[in-house]
């Protein structure tokens, strides 16, 4: 079943030296963005993360750092990228979790604004999960009936991401809607303020998701305890994370 659309939708796949976005660094990125017409553009490239690749990162990913070593650093390729996916909504596999924050604190760190606050998120894995909880190669076997050749690489995945996600659609059809809205509804696993959840909403009201002041509103922390933004301004928090922190410092 092709997707029911009403603007482009963008399948996102990255791999990376690690899984903390606030220190960690793309190594591939890969977009395939379908338009409501059916058409898709891929757009995947290699980048030099100016720090070494961990091992353990290239046992995931096969990705070594001299394979990197002459690739762009992601800050060359970051507006090109925020262009192509400026007008579409996002979908990926275990995304909302990791490849989305990720992508969002790699275009604040390089400077490129970039605005997903209307943006739709689709996270495959979410749906898979709720079907029947495996992983994307047990997903792509399932619903498309073929082995995930290539898979970790971030094409590959991109793209079986995609698959996936159509044969969902024809599989689950008494259970799941064609619809871009539904979709985002059901891969979502709560209503956070930021990309790395370190904030929830919680009836329209900002609370704190970590540490000491968990479960308390943001701006009575402010308030009680004015020396806790600077503090979190000054520590190594992601920056997606501090952005909306200095929104709300500014609202009060």
């Amino acid at each position: 079943m092709n997707l029911n659309l009403s603007r482009p939708i963008a399948f996102v796949d990255l791999e990376t030296t690690g899984v903390d976005f606030a220190h960690d660094r793309i190594v591939e990125i890969a977009v395939v963005k379908v338009y409501p017409d059916g058409e898709v553009i891929e757009k995947c490239d290699r980048v030099n993360p100016g720090i070494p690749i961990p091992p353990g990162a290239t046992a995931v990913h096969g990705i070594k750092n001299e394979d990197v070593k002459d690739c762009p650093s992601f800050g060359k390729l970051a507006a090109e990228y925020a262009d192509f996916i400026s007008d579409a909504d996002l979908a990926g596999f275990n995304s909302n979790r990791f490849d989305f924050p990720f992508l969002l604190e790699e275009f604040l760190r390089n400077g490129v604004q970039t605005d997903f606050s209307q943006k739709k998120f689709i996270d495959v894995q979410r749906i898979f999960h709720q079907m029947e909880p495996r992983n994307l190669e047990a997903a792509y076997m399932k619903y498309c009936g073929q082995k995930l050749e290539g898979a970790h690489g971030a094409a590959a995945d991109a793209r079986a991401t995609y698959e996936v996600l159509k044969a969902q659609l024809d599989v689950y059809p008494e259970k799941l809607r064609n619809d871009i809205s539904f979709l985002h509804n059901i891969s979502s696993d709560g209503n956070f303020a930021d990309m790395g959840r370190r904030m929830i909403i919680d009836n329209g009201v900002e609370k704190f998701n970590f540490g000491k002041h968990k479960g308390k509103a943001v701006v009575d922390v402010f308030r009680s305890e004015p020396n806790y933004f600077d503090w979190i301004m000054k520590s190594d928090f992601p920056l997606d994370f501090k952005e909306k922190l200095k929104a709300i410092r500014q609202r009060m």
